[in-house]
């Protein structure tokens, strides 16, 4: 049985938000909750609160908190929010500011 949780439209690239993903996909939710605990990558914070709104959504259906791991850890782009910045001599020049969705499920080893 697997819990899922969503963070959409989190206001991080999602390139520099793959990177605690990986670091967390595949261990034990205690590992990975030190792990994100200690990383001192801004991405970390989102995937910290992710990761207990999915403990959470175990624990509300009675799961066996002790032997939960994360199964999956995901980021999909979201949309870009454009922006313009005044430059020289009245020009403009595009602002891009890139959002994700973070996706995490967790699971319960047999």
């Amino acid at each position: 049985m697997t819990f899922k949780a969503i963070h959409k439209y989190a206001r991080i690239s999602p390139r520099k938000a793959r990177l605690i993903a990986d670091l967390i996909r595949g261990k034990k939710i205690d590992v990975a909750l030190a792990q994100l605990e200690f990383s001192k990558k801004r991405a970390a914070w989102y995937f910290k609160s992710v990761l207990n709104s999915a403990i959470a959504n175990a624990e509300e259906q009675d799961a066996d908190v002790s032997a939960l791991y994360v199964s999956e850890s995901r980021v999909d782009e979201g949309s870009v929010i454009k922006r313009w910045r005044p430059k020289d001599r009245g020009r403009a020049h595009p602002i891009h500011k890139p959002t994700s969705h973070l996706i995490i499920s967790v699971g319960e080893k047999k």
